[in-house]
């Protein structure tokens, strides 16, 4: 996906989140507001809990908000159904996980080729070859999740994440289960490729050293979004 730097890829406008469950009727998000521009790295952070990965959802149109608005690179997800937003997902929003979420019964390059052959892109296995070389894992390309370590396990998933060159990318705490060596590579390489590609990142984090290095902070507090010094 091809943007222009500074043009809005995501925007959230009095977006509520309610649920009810066996304790009654929960509000997880009150009347958000939220612009993320191509080319900037936000961080929101927050207690376990406050609906931090809720919103990282609804943005992504994984889930439907209660009320508001939500706008993904340029179209509202008002009215679109499930598969209207897969569609408008493809080749323009990634994901990376806290759980990497490879498959394990494909390789580590067979897992990054795996959304681009979902979308018939030409030079798929070139596409995939070039991702495994940019997070450094040319010689781990026939190798299973099972034989990978945690760090590695996560480049892979930021290759595939970046490989369909998504306007943006979000990411829940991509950094959660690595040590903080692993940590720091997956923090360098996450940010490195936004910066590379223009890709908005928005993404979901307990860590300290990856909010520090984002453009912007946010705290989640009461089912809003502050910024932070």
């Amino acid at each position: 996906m091809r943007v222009e730097r500074g043009e809005i890829l995501s925007r959230a406008i009095g977006l509520d989140k309610h649920v009810t469950g066996a304790e009654g009727h929960l509000t997880i998000l009150q009347g958000l507001e939220l612009e993320v521009r191509a080319g900037e790295a936000v961080a929101i952070l927050g207690a376990s809990g406050c609906g931090k990965s809720t919103l990282l959802g609804l943005l992504a149109g994984l889930d439907n908000p209660s009320a508001g608005e939500i706008w993904l690179c340029g179209t509202s997800l008002s009215g679109l159904d499930e598969d209207g937003r897969a569609a408008l997902r493809e080749g323009r929003v990634g994901f990376v996980f806290q759980s990497f979420q490879l498959l394990p019964t494909l390789t580590a390059l067979e897992n990054v080729l795996l959304p681009l052959e979902l979308s018939d892109t030409p030079g798929a296995e070139r596409i995939a070859r070039n991702a495994l070389r940019d997070v450094g894992l040319t010689h781990r390309a026939g190798h299973f999740p099972r034989q990978l370590s945690g760090g590695e396990q996560q480049r892979v998933a930021i290759a595939r994440a970046f490989a369909p060159r998504p306007g943006i990318l979000f990411a829940d705490e991509p950094t959660g289960n690595l040590d903080q060596a692993s940590g720091e590579q997956v923090i360098g390489l996450l940010l490195a490729l936004r910066r590379d590609r223009g890709a908005a990142l928005v993404l979901v984090t307990h860590d300290p050293r990856l909010a520090e290095r984002c453009d912007r902070r946010l705290r989640m507090r009461d089912g809003r979004l502050e910024p932070m010094a």
